[in-house]
């Protein structure tokens, strides 16, 4: 479309907004207009209930929700402190804003996760980012982080920011590594970033994080020392806490070892096995997208590491899949190229896949016992399979690339080779 046909900044704003609330409507109104009151926002509560906690004196990791959840608070105590500005405001008012923060967090991750393509379209930018974003908005783990008010979209957001190039102009002046230490800070699964640095030999980007994310942990521990000992002495070995390891909910690779394979020593001991290979792989190809320049498939790389080798992964913590699936989509997706064609199918089939409530079907199909249980096993665990599938296909859309970068017209900056046009900072 002309360039004189193409909407004024203003308006293609509104109408991107637009799009969005649209696309979020049925998301929102199921979850808060006709979701049961004893189930709403219950993650939002725990927050909520951390920072109550420390307002009224009483012990942060002994508290529980209201029946019937009686959810404990299982994040480090300088989680709980963020917390408290959550305990002045009250509930009802807490999980409306909490959702319009993750419907914007989970925006900001598609603008700066997107921006291979979402600047190459100009004018139409706006509208470009609300296409885009409103199939995240349904993407089940993106809608169950909205249905129980979870924290995800806001530490794959940070990472996003830390880790992207070019480096966002809002963060000119900030290190990287220290949104990751933050995010460690909050929820330790994010040091899987710090452990990526340390492979790729990024010393000061790793000293960065693990200095911030040490700082804030002993000053959390000089504010509240009575809960820091209670959640570095016990609360945090008690996987208990978590709820149900073997439900279906937690997709991670012990996750579904727990469900289908033996338990004891042999589970133990396939389950740090496959997690292994599936580290050392994904590390391995981490790498290599670092130093091809990709930054977002170096993002989305570790993310579904992170999933797949920690101990508890619950549906909601693969909002990563927002990141991979712009991953995957890369800069030209249109393209009259074998690889562009690639990368769209790939990019629409795991748009797919995860619109579709794989693991409810399947332990609906497993509840019908007979030639049903095998069927609904699969399904049961396709959470898993999709982030096995999605760096499988990471690797494939971009084995080449490494090719393209090494050839006549690569630029080498600060040892990483990058081909593709530069980009003005947003």
């Amino acid at each position: 479309m002309s360039a004189r046909r193409a909407p004024r900044p203003a308006v293609a704003w509104v109408l991107a907004v637009a799009v969005i609330i649209v696309a979020v409507t049925p998301v929102v109104l199921r979850y808060f207009a006709f979701w049961p009151l004893d189930q709403w926002q219950v993650d939002v509560e725990v927050y909520r209930m951390a920072g109550v906690s420390i307002l009224d004196g009483r012990p942060v990791y002994a508290a529980m929700t209201e029946a019937p959840q009686l959810l404990p608070f299982t994040y480090p105590p300088f989680a709980a402190i963020l917390a408290i500005p959550l305990a002045l405001i009250p509930f009802g008012l807490v999980g409306w804003l909490w959702t319009a923060a993750q419907v914007v967090a989970t925006t900001g991750i598609v603008w700066y996760a997107g921006y291979r393509l979402i600047h190459r379209t100009g004018p139409w930018a706006p509208l470009t980012l609300a296409v885009l974003t409103a199939p995240m908005l349904w993407l089940h783990p993106v809608s169950d982080g909205i249905r129980f008010g979870q924290i995800n979209a806001f530490l794959v957001l940070a990472i996003v920011m830390d880790l992207r190039r070019p480096r966002p102009r809002v963060l000119a002046a900030v290190p990287e590594g220290v949104l990751v230490g933050l995010a460690t800070a909050i929820k330790l699964t994010p040091g899987v970033f710090i452990v990526h640095y340390v492979v790729c030999r990024r010393w000061r980007e790793a000293a960065t994080a693990v200095g911030t994310a040490v700082t804030v942990t002993l000053l959390s521990w000089l504010a509240l020392p009575e809960a820091s000992f209670a959640f570095w002495g016990s609360a945090l070995e008690d996987p208990a806490r978590l709820g149900p390891n073997g439900g279906t909910s937690n997709q991670s690779i012990r996750g579904v070892l727990l469900r289908i394979a033996p338990h004891g020593a042999t589970g133990t001991l396939l389950w740090l096995l496959l997690a292994g290979t599936v580290a050392v792989a994904g590390f391995g190809l981490a790498r290599r997208l670092w130093r091809q320049g990709d930054s977002i498939g170096e993002v989305a790389v570790v993310g579904l590491i992170a999933v797949l080798v920690s101990p508890v992964s619950w549906v909601h913590h693969f909002h990563w899949m927002v990141v991979v699936i712009l991953a995957l989509l890369g800069s030209e997706p249109l393209a009259r190229t074998p690889a562009a064609r690639l990368r769209l199918k790939a990019a629409i089939g795991m748009t797919v896949w995860m619109l579709c409530r794989g693991p409810w079907w399947g332990i609906s199909l497993v509840a019908r016992h007979g030639a049903w249980t095998v069927p609904g096993r699969i399904l049961q665990n396709s959470d898993c399979a999709a982030a096995l599938v999605a760096l499988y296909l990471l690797w494939r859309v971009t084995r080449d690339d490494d090719r393209a970068t090494t050839g006549p017209g690569a630029a080498v900056r600060g040892g990483v080779r990058e081909s593709a046009p530069s980009l003005s900072r947003r």
